[in-house]
């Protein structure tokens, strides 16, 4: 097939995320930026120097790398996001806070490996269901999730836990799995579910909080309550660019899992509505190309990479504003963190890649 040129507009979208989380992010992150470093700007320069420099450079690496290129490396790329994972448990080498093990210190650098398996693992599946229609794809389907999620759920990251299901699910579904295989999977969710709950009892208090936001005020149900004062706050129009209250220590995480709740509340639901339809657009983009893609891997992969980004949004949205248990997960182009920005761009290149090669 011959390669034509790429889609003009899903490149523009992607941009148009990315400035737009820069702004938001540097407008969230003054406040605790000046008083831990006593300079304003040291978060954004360092997104800028650790996340947007190396994703720019990996986008445009992957937008000209062959999509096929990475279906033959599937799986030295599945296996080395499992390495990193199981690394970030080594004494010396992982980090933890509070209950969550999730980052990895090398030298003056750290890594969060869970971004980064979350791009390897779509690729895995893409690939592995892309060639092995003809058998039954049950056992091994279940297989890679309990290697990925096993590990993800090790480090008390129950979002990213959720999101990878999700993906995998989506993935096996439109590999044609037959009926009764993806019940077995929905079964496997739901006992897999109760399982969390039953080892990880915060995660049912987070439940009551999300059933009832008045419980524990001061305690488990602090940040949902400040996040809702925030997008309340934002009205139609929001308070204006830099002007959010709740960022002067208010509301917890206001650069990462709660980003969105200083977003809505300085460009309000008009702005927020604008932030949510570049989303959409990006999402009706991945799966037009995913339609005409010219294979099934380049499909699989194009859908799976889709998922990811608007599935991922939706989730963080809905956690910060009470539609949803509370949950860590970032938002996408605009939360602060240096991995998940350069593991969305990579992804994102591979997107603008797979459009060069469709009907």
């Amino acid at each position: 097939m011959k390669i034509h040129k790429p889609d003009k507009g899903l490149i523009i979208i992607i941009f148009a995320l990315l400035i737009s989380g820069l702004v938001i992010l540097f407008c969230a992150s003054t406040v605790i930026s000046r008083q831990k470093t006593g300079n304003p700007y040291y978060y954004l320069f360092h997104q800028l120097l650790y996340g947007v420099i190396p994703g720019l450079i990996l986008f445009f690496v992957c937008q000209k790398i062959n999509y096929k290129f990475w279906k033959k490396i599937s799986l030295i790329l599945f296996f080395a996001c499992l390495v990193l994972m199981i690394l970030v448990f080594v004494p010396g080498l992982g980090y933890g806070r509070g209950e969550a093990q999730r980052w990895l210190i090398v030298g003056p650098l750290s890594l969060q490996p869970s971004e980064f398996l979350k791009l390897g693992f779509i690729i895995y599946l893409a690939a592995f269901f892309s060639k092995t229609q003809k058998i039954n794809t049950l056992i091994p389907f279940l297989v890679i999730l309990i290697l990925a999620g096993g590990l993800v759920a090790l480090q008390s990251d129950a979002g990213t836990l959720g999101l990878i299901a999700i993906i995998a699910f989506i993935i096996y579904f439109l590999s044609g799995a037959k009926t009764y295989q993806w019940i077995t999977v929905i079964v496997c969710y739901i006992l897999g579910f109760f399982i969390l709950i039953k080892f990880f009892p915060y995660r049912m208090a987070r439940f009551i909080t999300f059933l009832n936001p008045s419980v524990d005020p001061q305690g488990i149900s602090y940040q949902i309550n400040q996040a809702l004062l925030g997008i309340g706050s934002g009205g139609l129009f929001g308070l204006g660019l830099g002007h959010s209250q709740q960022k002067y220590n208010y509301l917890p995480e206001v650069m990462g899992d709660s980003i969105f709740a200083i977003l809505a509340e300085e460009i309000g639901f008009f702005g927020s509505l604008i932030f949510i339809s570049l989303v959409l657009i990006l999402t009706f983009k991945g799966l037009r190309i995913a339609k005409k893609s010219s294979d099934n891997f380049a499909k699989l992969l194009a859908v799976g990479i889709t998922s990811w980004l608007v599935i991922q949004t939706l989730i963080n949205i809905a956690v910060i504003s009470g539609l949803m248990p509370l949950t860590g997960i970032p938002l996408p182009f605009v939360s602060y963190g240096g991995s998940a920005l350069i593991s969305i761009l990579a992804a994102t290149g591979i997107l603008v890649n797979i459009s060069k090669h469709t009907t």
